[in-house]
């Protein structure tokens, strides 16, 4: 009787070659994916990491960043910056100073909590904190901290709630 097809062409443990060597060799050929886009675009293949960031002016690691120098050393020379791409430094900086957006938020269920809370007791925390509602059994302070939060991720809805409540009490 025949062997099957399978058994027939399955390759065999080849003891000459190094698994451990070829893996590496498949890493190295991966190229690294660089978050940032200005250095992504400032980036030359043909160079390597530290020529990359030396010619934009940014370090690899902090060991020899700031060399001591003997005084007599620093008098005789001005200190030499051999900065081939300052406009990636440059864009980095521009993008590190616009403020980014608030993303904080506020569930429903804090919503209402916390506009049930302020409709039946004001700014009075520690009658919030005694009310059957607290469910969770939070502090006053816990409670002003919810407040303050809703206040900051909805400050129209809460000036518009507060509004509300102003005319309610006035008729």
């Amino acid at each position: 009787m025949g062997k099957t097809k399978k058994s027939r062409n399955r390759s065999k443990f080849n003891y000459n070659k190094d698994k451990k060597k070829l893996k590496t060799k498949i890493r190295r050929k991966e190229k690294p994916h660089i978050e940032c886009p200005q250095i992504r675009n400032a980036w030359d293949e043909h160079k390597t990491v530290k020529q990359n960031l030396q010619d934009m002016g940014l370090s690899l690691g902090t060991k020899g960043m700031l060399p001591i120098k003997n005084k007599k050393d620093m008098e005789s020379k001005p200190a030499e910056t051999n900065v081939l791409k300052p406009y990636v430094i440059e864009a980095m900086e521009v993008e590190a100073s616009l403020r980014g957006e608030d993303r904080t938020t506020c569930s429903t269920d804090m919503t209402e909590y916390v506009q049930y809370m302020v409709k039946e007791h004001n700014e009075d925390y520690k009658a919030m904190a005694r009310d059957e509602k607290n469910y969770y059994q939070d502090t006053p302070k816990q409670i002003k901290r919810k407040v303050e939060l809703y206040k900051r991720c909805h400050p129209k809805e809460y000036a518009a709630f507060i509004a509300s409540l102003q005319s309610q009490k006035s008729m």
